[in-house]
């Protein structure tokens, strides 16, 4: 089977287990589980590489283990306009950029997996390690979800 319909059969599977354990009341909610955010904040002339380097990101973490104590269960990588009142959705944009990466881990385990995956195995760590330099990083590490619905 060609490699794209087997993307989305997995995924058909996955949402049809979801829905199913949804509809017998089992939990679905990240509560318990391990967190990483970074957030990078960057200007507009480093847009290009940095919509590269997750080209190559989300790549990469197609091979992490979706079983486990190391198991990837969430990955996202969002992108929006930096606001010029964070708090106020309406403000002018500042002219820079927003990327956010979003990952859910089943325990602690995954995190130190991940980071060693990305020094053995990720051709662009040494790019988002030098493009990070020219950006406003902020970043959780490890965090545990204490509030989450679903």
């Amino acid at each position: 089977m060609p490699r794209r319909m087997r993307r989305c059969d997995d995924r058909a599977t996955m949402l049809r287990d979801r829905t199913e354990r949804t509809q017998k009341g089992e939990d679905m909610s990240f509560m318990g589980k391990t967190h990483i955010i970074i957030m990078w904040t960057v200007e507009a002339g480093d847009v290009p590489e940095w919509d590269r380097i997750f080209a190559s990101h989300g790549e990469w973490m197609k091979g992490h283990p979706r079983e486990g104590d190391a198991a990837l269960l969430s990955y996202t990588i969002s992108k929006g306009p930096e606001l010029s009142n964070p708090l106020d959705p309406n403000s002018d944009p500042t002219g820079k950029t927003v990327y956010v990466l979003d990952e859910y881990y089943e325990t602690p385990a995954g995190v130190p997996r991940h980071w060693q995956d990305a020094i053995d195995n990720w051709a662009d760590l040494n790019a988002i390690v030098e493009a990070s330099s020219r950006a406003t990083v902020a970043t959780l590490h490890s965090g545990t979800v204490v509030q989450a619905l679903w």
